[in-house]
């Protein structure tokens, strides 16, 4: 009989393609998770991986297996939750996965409120980029994300809370850029400042600045937006700041910002989560939290494919 366990282990493997590191990720032994792995190879009867002197490889068959494997063990930890999460609104453990372009930003004026609202959440959160993100949550690592919408994969529900419009920052005396660059696809590629390949920030400045996805463009980038404001500031070039950053990464007098002409760029922000979990009413509650956090009361300007969500009481 296959069990969860296996389903574990196998899924670490093919996300690491190395015994030892999958081994470390599920605290056993390789020789353990080796032996697991072989039963259920066994139980199905169908190589799962291929195994060479010096790398593993997922055999066809195998790479299915582990896709149903991730949607059957977020089911099962959304059993769990339905079980555990039947009473009072925002209770027990909640992880929460936040983008890095949003997380020190929303999060300082959203924690606070979040925890005198709802004293009997355990809060757990994750920063990193959004395909990591993603994947984790579909694992069912995540119970939901905060990202920039939308999340392309079938298997989620979504839920808009906000938009948020980009400006473009430059240096304060680079008056001739800001006349210039009037909307996004103005901008040179050799100008524009980017954050590093895997930030959603970045995808998104390229398609609204219509630059193709050239070898130039991919091996630049920066790890953080205060690292690229720095360059700004200092005459390196442009970028596009997104106005929830502003109040932190726009401090400095050598930064000046300005809108961009009708229509702005802009992203929007939102929840997501596995459309088996139960917790829809938890992620509309924490929702509401954080549109209050973010001091989005006005309706956002594109069509939203769920209702708008309202400010929580105070």
């Amino acid at each position: 009989m296959i069990t969860l366990r296996q389903l574990r282990y196998f899924e670490a493997v093919t996300r690491h393609l190395h015994f030892g590191r999958a081994a470390d990720e599920c605290a056993v032994t390789q020789p353990a998770l080796s032996q697991q792995i072989q039963d259920l190879e066994a139980t199905l009867g169908v190589p799962l991986i291929e195994r060479g002197s010096r790398r593993i490889t997922i055999t066809p068959k195998g790479e299915e297996i582990a896709r149903r494997a991730v949607r059957i063990l977020g089911e099962v930890r959304d059993l769990t939750d339905y079980a555990l999460h039947g009473g009072d609104a925002l209770t027990g453990p909640l992880r929460l996965g936040v983008i890095p372009s949003i997380a020190p930003y929303l999060l300082p004026k959203a924690l606070p409120l979040v925890q005198s609202t709802y004293p009997k959440l355990e809060l757990h959160l994750r920063e990193t980029q959004t395909a990591a993100l993603v994947d984790e949550l579909a694992q069912g690592k995540l119970d939901v994300v905060l990202m920039a919408l939308p999340a392309r994969d079938a298997g989620f529900e979504s839920l808009p809370l906000f938009v948020d419009r980009f400006l473009l920052a430059t240096k304060a005396d680079a008056t001739a850029d800001t006349a210039a660059f009037a909307s996004p696809d103005q901008i040179p590629p050799d100008r524009l400042l980017l954050l590093e390949e895997g930030h959603c920030l970045r995808d998104q400045a390229l398609t609204y600045c219509r630059i193709p996805r050239s070898e130039k463009m991919s091996g630049f980038g920066a790890a953080s937006l205060s690292t690229i404001m720095q360059m700004v500031a200092n005459g390196y070039g442009v970028t596009l700041l997104p106005e929830m950053c502003v109040a932190i990464e726009a401090r400095d007098e050598r930064i000046a910002l300005a809108r961009f002409s009708t229509p702005e760029p802009e992203r929007e922000i939102g929840l997501v989560w596995r459309r088996s979990s139960p917790r829809r009413a938890d992620f509309e509650a924490l929702g509401r939290l954080l549109v209050t956090a973010a001091g989005a009361d006005e309706a956002p300007k594109a069509p939203m494919p769920a209702r708008r969500l309202e400010p929580a009481a105070s």
